[in-house]
Order: C-alpha cells, then sequence, then structure tokens
C-alpha cells in the first residue's frame, strides 16, 4: 500500500539526522502520573485516591507492545474491541465516546466520530501509558465521562541517543520503529517514527479476502528553556492507516444477511494531524503558570476500487490556562489550581453522493476548572469542580472528591466520589446513511454520578502488592439507537431510565525468586441499559503476565495470558433490520515472547502471538487473526 512506499526511506534516512543523546536522567516512571492533576507537577501514583494504572516503557518493551490497544488488555476494568478500521476500548463499562485519549497531552479523538480509533495508536519505543478509571470530567470536561487513557512518548532524555528495530514474520508482517534524541541542560529533542505493515488474514466467516493494513505514524517534540524560570515545548505529530475491510451483507434475500462477507477492493485511509505549543512560566517555587495550545485534523474516507464511497472531517482547536500556587506548613501542604479551556470543534460529512448535508457544522465550549489538594503525613484530600459553558447545550457543573488514608505501614484505603457529562457528537446529531441512520439534532447530554472505594496492600514488603476496587455508578440520559416505526431507520435518542455500572477489579504483583515478576488483573462487570446487558462488555475479564529476566538483563521472555468472557452483540440478521442479540464465546490469548542481546548495541527478539490459535470474534461476524510468529533485531547506541 502506498504508505509502506515512504516509511522505510523516512526511518532509514533518520539514523544519521540527529546529535546524540548528551545525558539520560534516571527514569522513575513507573510512579508519576501526569493525567491525574491539572497541576504541571506531576503527582505520585501512591497519593492519588482514584483508580490508576502505569504502564511503564519497561512493560511495554517486554511484552513487545506494537499497538496500544493490546496491551491495555492487561490492565483492569478495560475491554477491548477490535476490528479493520474501528478498535474501540470501554472502561468499566462505559462507551468508546466516553473516554478521553491524550497522546502527549494532545487530544486526538476524531470530533466527528466522537471517539479515538485504537487501532491507530501505534507503541513507539520508550512510550508509556496511563489510565485513570472513573469520571474525570471535572479535569476534561465532556468527553472523560468514563476516565482517561494517556500516552507519552519517549523524550530526548528518558531513553538512549538512537534507538532502531525492524521485525517481520507471518502474514508478510513487516514492522520498523526509531528513536532519536538530543538532551542538555537547556534543551530537549525527541524524533521518532513507526511503522506497521501487514497483509493480515480473512476476517468473514469461511472468507479468502485477507485484511491487510499499513500504519504510519511520525512524531516530533521537545523543550527549550528560554529563561531561568520559563521553557518553551513542542509536539508534531502524524498518523495515516491505510488498510483493507469488509462490507456486512444487507441484502434481505440474502442468505448471508448480518454477515460480513469479502468484499473487493473495498478500504478505507485514516490520516490525521496533531500539534501543540505550550509555554511555562515560574514566578517563583510555589507559584507556576502555563499557556498551551493544539490542534487535531482528522479525515476518514473509505473507497470501493478508486472511487470514494464515505468520508468525514473533523479538527479540534483548543487553548488551556493553568496556574497553580503551592502552600506548604508544619503539617500540611496545599496545593491550588485554577483553569480554563477554550474549545473549538468543526466537522463535516464529505459525501460524494450528495445524500447528506456537507456543509460545516461546529461547536464551541469554555470550561473554568478549580482544584484543591492536601497532602499530609498519612492522608491526602482533593476537590475538583468543573463549570462548562457550550454554545449548544446548556451549561453544565461537574466535580470530582476523593481522598486517602494510610492505614498502616503496607496499606493504604482510598475512595472517590464524582460526576461526568458526554456530549453528543457529530454522526449522533447530524449523520445521515441513505435508507440506514439518521442523526437527531434533539439529543441531550449523558450524565453519570458515581463512587468508588479501594485498597492498596503490600505484604512480604514489597514482594507483592494487591489492589481491589468496588465502583458502581448510574448513567443519565444514555444515547442508544431506535428503530422507530414506520420505516424502523435506525436513529440515536437519549433513555428516560437509568443506566447501571458496577463492578470488582483486582490486580497484583508479586516477585517470584529475584528473576521473575507475576503481574495479574481481574474485573467483574455488571452494565446494564434499561436493565438488559450492554453489548460488548464481557461480565469476566482477566490476564496474567509472567516475566523472566536475566541477571544482567542481557535477557528476558514473557508469557502473557489474555481471557476475555462471554459478552453479548446485536446481530443485523433480521429483514426487518431491527438488531437481534447474540452471545459472543469467551476466548483466551496466549503469547509468548523472548529477548536476547547479543552486545552493548544489538538485540535480537521474537513472539508468537495467539500461540494456540485461538477462533474467536470480539464483533458479531467479524472472525480476529490466528496465530502469528515475528522475529527481528533492534539496534541501540
Amino acid at each position: 500500500m502506498r504508505i509502506s512506499y515512504i516509511a522505510l526511506g523516512i526511518i532509514t534516512l533518520s539514523h544519521s539526522s540527529l546529535t546524540l543523546a548528551e545525558e539520560v536522567p534516571p527514569n522513575d516512571e513507573g510512579s508519576i502520573l501526569v493525567t491525574a492533576t491539572r497541576a504541571k507537577e506531576p503527582l505520585e501514583l501512591g497519593q492519588y485516591a482514584g483508580s490508576a494504572t502505569i504502564l511503564s516503557s519497561q512493560e511495554l518493551g517486554q511484552r513487545q507492545t506494537r499497538n496500544i490497544a493490546d496491551i491495555l488488555r492487561d490492565v483492569s476494568g478495560v475491554a477491548v474491541s477490535q476490528v479493520a478500521g474501528q478498535t474501540q476500548l470501554r472502561l468499566r463499562g462505559s462507551e468508546g465516546n466516553h473516554v478521553l485519549v491524550l497522546v502527549d497531552g494532545i487530544e486526538v479523538s476524531d470530533p466527528f466520530a466522537g471517539e479515538f480509533d485504537f487501532g491507530t495508536l501505534q507503541a513507539g519505543i520508550g512510550g508509556r501509558v496511563e489510565v485513570l478509571r472513573g469520571p474525570q470530567s471535572s479535569l476534561y470536561g465532556s468527553d472523560a465521562i468514563g476516565g482517561v487513557v494517556a500516552y507519552q512518548s519517549a523524550s530526548g532524555c528518558n531513553s538512549g541517543p538512537l534507538t532502531a528495530y525492524g521485525e517481520g514474520g507471518s502474514n508478510e508482517t513487516f514492522n520498523a520503529a526509531f528513536h532519536a534524541g538530543l538532551c542538555g541542560q537547556w534543551r530537549e529533542l525527541a524524533l521518532s517514527a513507526s511503522f506497521v505493515s501487514t497483509e493480515g488474514t480473512p476476517n468473514a466467516r469461511g472468507g479468502l479476502r485477507d485484511i491487510g493494513s499499513d500504519s504510519l505514524t511520525l512524531s516530533a517534540k521537545g523543550s527549550l528553556d528560554i529563561a531561568p524560570n520559563a521553557s518553551l515545548r513542542g509536539v508534531v505529530r502524524y498518523s495515516a492507516t491505510d488498510g483493507n475491510f469488509n462490507d456486512q451483507d444487507f441484502n434481505p434475500a440474502s442468505p448471508t444477511l448480518g454477515l460480513v462477507v469479502d468484499s473487493l477492493d473495498v478500504r478505507f485511509e485514516n490520516e490525521a494531524l496533531y500539534a501543540l505549543i505550550g509555554l511555562r512560566f515560574e514566578a517563583n517555587s510555589n507559584w507556576s503558570h502555563d499557556l498551551s495550545a493544539q490542534i487535531a485534523d482528522v479525515s476518514r474516507d473509505s473507497f470501493s476500487g478508486d472511487a470514494r464511497t464515505f468520508g468525514n472531517e473533523g479538527q479540534r482547536l483548543k487553548a488551556s490556562y493553568a496556574t497553580t500556587l503551592k502552600l506548604a506548613g508544619p503539617v500540611f501542604a496545599h496545593q491550588i489550581t485554577l483553569a480554563s479551556d477554550w474549545e473549538r470543534e468543526s466537522y463535516r460529512n464529505t459525501d460524494p453522493f450528495g445524500f447528506a448535508f456537507t456543509g460545516t457544522r461546529n461547536a464551541r465550549n469554555l470550561g473554568f476548572v478549580g482544584e484543591y489538594r492536601l497532602a499530609a503525613d498519612r492522608f491526602d484530600l482533593s476537590a475538583v469542580i468543573r463549570h462548562d459553558i457550550n454554545n449548544r447545550f446548556a451549561d453544565a457543573t461537574t466535580f470530582r472528591v476523593s481522598g486517602g488514608v494510610n492505614a498502616g505501614p503496607a496499606t493504604r484505603l482510598r475512595a472517590a466520589y464524582g460526576s461526568g457529562i458526554k456530549n453528543p457528537g457529530f454522526y449522533e446529531l447530524y449523520g445521515f446513511f441513505d435508507g440506514r441512520f439518521i442523526g437527531n439534532e434533539d439529543l441531550r447530554p449523558e450524565k453519570s454520578t458515581g463512587w468508588e472505594v479501594g485498597i492498596d496492600q503490600r505484604l512480604v514488603g514489597d514482594a507483592l502488592v494487591i489492589s481491589a476496587t468496588w465502583f458502581d455508578s448510574k448513567l443519565e440520559n444514555e444515547i442508544f439507537t431506535s428503530f422507530p416505526p414506520p420505516n424502523f431507520i435506525a436513529t440515536p435518542a437519549n433513555r428516560d431510565t437509568k443506566s447501571t455500572r458496577k463492578g470488582l477489579e483486582l490486580s497484583a504483583r508479586t516477585k517470584i525468586g529475584p528473576q521473575i515478576t507475576l503481574d495479574a488483573a481481574y474485573s467483574w462487570l455488571d452494565s446494564e441499559e434499561n436493565g438488559v446487558d450492554e453489548v460488548r462488555r464481557p461480565d469476566n475479564i482477566a490476564s496474567a503476565v509472567l516475566t523472566w529476566t536475566a541477571a544482567d538483563d542481557r535477557g528476558s521472555a514473557s508469557l502473557i495470558l489474555r481471557y476475555n468472557g462471554a459478552a453479548d452483540d446485536l446481530a443485523f440478521s433480521d429483514p426487518s433490520f431491527i438488531p437481534l442479540t447474540v452471545r459472543l464465546d469467551d476466548y483466551t490469548l496466549v503469547n509468548l515472547n523472548a529477548r536476547f542481546q547479543l552486545n552493548h548495541r544489538i538485540e535480537v527478539f521474537g513472539r508468537a502471538e495467539n500461540l494456540f490459535n485461538e477462533t474467536y470474534e470480539q464483533v458479531f461476524s467479524f472472525v480476529s487473526q490466528g496465530r502469528s510468529v515475528i522475529a527481528g533485531v533492534k539496534f541501540s547506541l
């Protein structure tokens, strides 16, 4: 595909494009949360009273992660549904468009669709991930009603000066990536690229057409100290995905009605450009100011042969200001943050047939945030309130209060209560698909309130760390798809009843000897919409990762088990096109990987994914990929 012709040249030329990094400071990324506060000072994970998970760059590297959606399956409370052209993530039973996704501080969701396609988020060298579960609208506004997933690419200072790898294997897979960094006392720069390509396998039941894709990501980010107390930062990121997909059969007279079928020359193209620039100023050691502006420009198109069949465009402009004042006393430490966000989203259909409205619509929002944090030796408290003024919907106020207490040297208790809001997106309001879908301009925002309690316990020193969290939330005005008579054309509407979500999240990490660690996670979820189980939300999800690391770190191996319980889904296999509820079987995926360092610069590695060739469907009638084997070489300076 066309992306593959430029990817290799970019990666190869980049080997000689940067000055080597001057120093690499210690990496404490495993305990630092960046997204849990609007203050620009990171928050220690042990000081956060909500539910959060950090996936470090070391964990992403050991598990040979190429797509961020894969490693998110190892996080409790996360459900992933993946098909060609759209990978959705749900936190604690929320919808895919209830999750705010940040990449290097930039909101990356598609303004038109209202959510982010995780299939386009590739794991670069040295990247890390944060997951906040539970409503975060008081910090970030509408899109964070279910939580936040934040990916941070490596800086120029937290990895080596130059790292690159290439790998290949089953299904004509070829992947490559590089990262190069410049690091100094007053400046830092990182350039990175990743390319993921596969011819794929059939995804229709009994199908023969391979569903392949090419995905390219280029990024640059850096910072510059322009004065002793002021610094500039910037990020530019470009991603493009070109892939095949299969249509579903909607012929009422066909025996395969509602099923995915081989579809000749049907493909899609997704392209996105993101940028951010920021200025940080410290009036003194206790008072800081941060001003930033960002843009997201996203387009999606589908084709049949060379003819475009559907498309849309969306753009988000956002400006933010935050100021933080720290007051330290003999017993308590106080932190007060005030922030404001201005945001404008523009979107339009680019329907080539003229059926849909193709003019540009837009929405504007102004949000004000007040955040207070108190820290003492044995406990901490926080409170956040936000007020949003929207040009289309009524003003909204959201909040979150939380607290944690150290009940002993190895025990931490925590609790949180908060609210969230999600405004309808363009497609829900104005979307149109001839004869199949009509938007609803009268939709109201969805609103949620919920609470959680949890415990973090350390046993045998730090040899075993376990966490348990119970959560309970209610969603009002949930947007669902109705099929009103007489035409029964799909139309979104608001529920008059409350939807409920409750569950249990467990996680554990233990050392089995000096060189072996075990990470495990389990989630039980009860998510109901008007008394009926919601689709694509398994009651039970679990994972376990067993990792062996050589004493001199010259080699490592990981065995990864991921279990996805049975779940309901919808099938449009009735001639009325009113969906039927079907049951998706549970499945277990087993991955095995290993690496060995030949010398201080060259490493060889390999992995087997879906080792036992499990046949499974994440979405009704979309067959997922079977076993694949990949091997490669990594080079570092």
